[in-house]
């Protein structure tokens, strides 16, 4: 099985190395993929110059990054800058990662949170509020985010998310957006913030739920119940990203160790040494029908979001086997 430390270094050779606009999550979450990778590997090239010439029009014009369309796949786009901000010692992030942060409030109902609770705003929020929370210690935007997750009321009985409300079906990467939300949630959420116990509970269910589904190669299905539709690699990884995290944080008990090694499998045995990432789903908003999610097409070969989600579960067990 490949090391995730040398598949990282692979994955990083081909992501995180381009922002461009519209600013979206993809491309900052290989960004921030980079600098992790340095931070557990100091021996490798330092990206942080490289990154901060590729970031720096928008530091310079922290109000301009975004325009009157973009929505919270483009404000999680910055999810690289608290990192910079702790490696440069430059308060610019900072104050960039703030006034993206404020863009999610004053409060659930008024910010640009989708009321009909998609899955994909859980890893959104949480990657900027938390992130937010943690470089400027403000509770706002800490107790924000844990507001909008009580709030979430679709997790279903067997332990999945519907996509969102107007969409009823256990799509995958949806999914693993709300694993990856949960789990960035939980990173920065206090110990003893009021939330944290019925947020974990949630997120362990959710993942209790996940493993009724897994196929025997270790990932999951673009339609999670629906063994017949193609396995999909983002979603995947995210889920193994939030089982990683958990236990190398300790909110998973050392029985997910065997899970997220069987996760790791399926998932590095789908990843080119030239980058290419096998079966990653397209851009998916809500559909109308299951049968439009079974029938989403899927990429083979170099793509934003299957190698950035690969690249940061490639570096969480890399972490989480430096930890051992």
């Amino acid at each position: 099985m490949a090391r995730p430390a040398d598949v990282a270094l692979g994955l990083a050779v081909h992501y995180g190395h381009r922002l461009e606009r519209p600013v979206v999550y993809t491309q900052g979450v290989a960004l921030s993929g980079r600098l992790r990778l340095h931070e557990l590997l100091p021996d490798s090239p330092d990206p942080a110059p490289d990154i901060a010439e590729i970031v720096a029009p928008y530091v310079a014009d922290p109000e301009g990054v975004f325009g009157v369309d973009d929505g919270t796949a483009n404000f999680a786009g910055i999810c690289w800058a608290d990192e910079l901000a702790d490696l440069t010692g430059d308060d610019s992030y900072v104050e960039l990662l703030r006034s993206v942060a404020d863009r999610f409030g004053p409060t659930v109902v008024e910010g640009p949170l989708d009321p009909n609770i998609r899955t994909e705003d859980f890893f959104f929020a949480a990657t900027v509020l938390g992130r937010a929370f943690c470089v400027t210690g403000d509770a706002s935007y800490i107790d924000l985010l844990a507001e909008f997750l009580l709030s979430a009321d679709t997790l279903q009985p067997g332990g999945l998310w519907w996509h969102c409300k107007a969409s009823p079906y256990y799509w995958g990467r949806g999914n693993g957006f709300a694993a990856l939300g949960f789990a960035e949630a939980l990173t920065y959420l206090p110990a003893d913030h009021p939330a944290r116990p019925v947020l974990l509970e949630r997120h362990v269910r959710h993942l209790d739920g996940l493993i009724r589904h897994q196929d025997e190669s270790g990932m999951w299905r673009q339609v999670l119940d629906m063994p017949d539709t193609y396995l999909e690699h983002s979603a995947t990884s995210m889920i193994g990203y939030s089982i990683a995290r958990g236990l190398r944080l300790g909110w998973l008990d050392g029985s997910w160790r065997q899970v997220v090694d069987r996760v790791w499998a399926g998932a590095s045995s789908r990843i080119g040494e030239d980058g290419a990432i096998e079966h990653v789903c397209g851009g998916t908003g809500p559909q109308p029908d299951i049968e439009a999610y079974v029938n989403r097409p899927y990429s083979d070969g170099l793509d934003d979001r299957g190698g950035a989600m690969a690249l940061w579960f490639a570096v969480e067990m890399a972490r989480l086997e430096a930890a051992v």
